[in-house]
């Protein structure tokens, strides 16, 4: 089973053992999310150390992804654990008083926040199913009206899609998770809540002040300022993910669609893998097989070319992670190979001078009728822009550096091999042999130069 569509999966207290790992990577996962919101770093950097172990045992590059939590907002404590009772229409009021809160009011620990409300403004809490407007800003509080919503109580998340918050990307405790984080070399590192392209620089020189190790930054679009500025955080990241669930509380749900359309093809023209995330197949928490509208979502991400599909909660604390994987696999599978349906078209998109030298190793294969790409990839560039262009036709990435290997992991339609000795005899004969293709032609790439070969 062969998917051009890749799988991320993420893993917690249900997929976190050697086994579990080795079995979804056996189903068909490509990378692991780690998500940094939870447990200690030790933790998680013990699961790295695992997913490597796997990758060393099957032979196989593995890609790693470590997500932050980022600046993540929330209410303070209530008086009590009860829910209170609110009206729409009534008062309430969010302040710097550290005590704890009642029917009218409650601690806003960050102060940012309060200094970046405006009047009009909404605040969405507890997933948006409570809405306040802003009716007066002073200097230790804001004062809102309720909208929508009848019980708050204490540590409720709230998103803020009016407000460009003043909240540095990285909080004290994304320092010290990527700190640390750093030391297990991930492939990738994703950032929460990014607003715009400055976020992504202040990561990078983070992480660069402190390694010389290729990691590679994921933005993950959750607010609308982000998708308004989409071009310029797609040209400043190295890959996108699209953060469904954040992103359907903030900006209006039916929208969300063709947002992700938007984003998948704002990365395809500047050659940016991107990940298709959350709730994807939420009811395999519980069940055996997923629902149709799931079936249909996945589907719809590989017709879409996105680059991965990702799972969440399904993964983590869902009780069975293998036959999530399993399943999400084949529906890629038969996805991918709908060409009637969805068929490959060079000739549309992508039409930039950057793009024009990997836009004619597609065509090539394409109009050739070749079984295969083969690309000696130094570094991860080239295969990546020969992915963007989206072709109907595996692309074998020869790699002679598995961070490399790695990092294509996530990318549509390549399957990377480390294998020093092969990549510096830059045999494309063997190299097709290696994935079983013994027939047909090959479009060769080595250092951009290109080529086409028959096989016997």
């Amino acid at each position: 089973m062969y998917n051009f569509t890749k799988i991320t999966a993420s893993i917690g207290p249900k997929s976190s053992d050697r086994k579990t790992i080795y079995d979804m990577v056996v189903a068909g996962a490509d990378v692991f999310r780690i998500n940094f919101s939870h447990d200690t770093g030790r933790v998680q950097g013990a699961k790295i150390d695992l997913i490597r172990d796997v990758a060393t045992e099957l032979g196989k590059p593995i890609g790693i992804i470590v997500d932050l939590q980022g600046p993540k907002h929330r209410i303070g404590d209530f008086e009590t654990d009860e829910k209170y009772p609110l009206k729409v229409g009534q008062k309430f009021t969010f302040d710097d008083v550290d005590k704890p809160g009642n029917s009218k009011r409650v601690y806003l620990p960050d102060n940012d926040v309060l200094k970046s409300l405006h009047v009009g403004d909404r605040i969405l809490l507890n997933d948006g199913k409570i809405e306040m407007t802003v009716e007066s800003v002073a200097a230790h509080k804001v004062v809102a009206t309720v909208v929508r919503g009848d019980q708050i109580w204490s540590r409720r998340g709230f998103n803020l899609p009016d407000t460009d918050v003043a909240t540095p990307i990285l909080t004290p405790k994304d320092r010290d998770d990527l700190e640390y984080a750093i030391t297990k070399k991930p492939d990738y590192v994703a950032i929460s809540f990014v607003q715009r392209a400055s976020d992504i620089a202040v990561v990078r020189e983070f992480i660069a002040s402190r390694t010389t190790h290729p990691i590679k930054i994921i933005a993950k679009i959750e607010r609308p300022n982000a998708v308004e500025r989409i071009d310029e955080i797609v040209s400043a990241a190295d890959g996108i993910m699209i953060a469904r669930g954040d992103l359907a509380v903030e900006v209006p749900f039916e929208e969300v669609p063709a947002i992700s359309r938007k984003i998948i093809r704002v990365c395809r023209t500047m050659n940016k893998p991107v990940i298709m995330a959350t709730q994807m197949m939420a009811t395999m928490v519980d069940a055996e097989f997923p629902t149709r509208a799931e079936i249909s979502d996945v589907a719809n991400a590989a017709y879409l070319r996105a680059d991965s599909t990702m799972t969440s909660e399904e993964t983590t604390i869902g009780v069975n992670p293998v036959n999530v994987i399993d399943k999400m696999a084949r529906i890629l599978s038969y996805s991918d190979s709908d060409t009637i349906a969805n068929p490959y078209d060079w000739s549309r998109v992508d039409n930039t001078p950057q793009n024009d030298w990997s836009r004619s190793v597609s065509s090539m294969a394409y109009l050739n009728h070749a079984v295969a790409i083969i690309v000696f990839a130094r570094d991860a560039e080239s295969a990546i822009q020969i992915s963007c262009r989206k072709p109907d036709i595996p692309i074998i990435a020869v790699c002679n550096d598995v961070v490399v290997a790695n990092q294509l992991c996530l990318c549509r339609g390549i399957s990377s091999i480390y294998d020093e000795q092969l990549y510096g005899m830059r045999d494309g004969f063997n190299s097709a042999r290696r994935f079983g293709i013994h027939t047909g032609k090959l479009v060769i790439v080595d250092e951009d130069k290109i080529s086409l070969r028959t096989l016997d």
